[in-house]
């Protein structure tokens, strides 16, 4: 067998990815990313209206708490043409919790008539015992809809998608 002087030594191919191989995969990370922010992107609206639903209902179901742990009446206000909500004690003007809407959702209510204080406001009424006034509480964007329901014998608040029209 013959052998190679030491000054010619054997050719040894490195082990590795080429630049098209690269190229490619830099090319499908870029597309993957591209349709995961494209997703990421349109799924907002649809998140925003899920928050700002489990939000109002969250409230609800404290200010249904703070009735039956108090025994004092206890109001849940939602102010329908300025997006706000306020928590507060039956007869006082001081809220012990508000909020606010984002602009980009339109609400409606409905609620019993002595439970209106005013134009675009609506009320509901929860009492010591656990029962309320009831009432639905509708959020919308884009043809998307969530309910909040209010049980009036128990108080029981219910969250169910709903249909994009009135």
């Amino acid at each position: 067998m013959p052998r190679f002087p030491a000054r010619f030594p054997a050719v040894r191919w490195q082990q590795g990815f080429s630049l098209i191989e690269l190229l490619v995969v830099a090319g499908l990370a870029a597309v993957a990313f591209a349709l995961f922010a494209g997703a990421l992107v349109g799924a907002l609206p649809g998140q925003q209206l899920r928050e700002a639903t489990g939000a109002v209902a969250a409230e609800l179901r404290a200010t249904r708490a703070r009735a039956l742990a108090s025994g004092r009446d206890q109001q849940f206000l939602i102010d329908t043409v300025n997006r706000e909500w306020r928590s507060l004690e039956a007869g006082r003007e001081t809220p012990r919790r508000q909020g606010r809407l984002p602009e980009a959702l339109q609400l409606g209510a409905t609620v019993a008539r002595e439970e209106q204080p005013g134009p675009g406001i609506a009320a509901i009424r929860f009492f010591p015992d656990g029962s309320s006034t009831g009432g639905r509480i509708v959020l919308r964007r884009e043809g998307a809809a969530w309910h909040v329901d209010v049980h009036w014998l128990t108080g029981a608040v219910r969250v169910e998608r709903g249909a994009g029209g009135r």
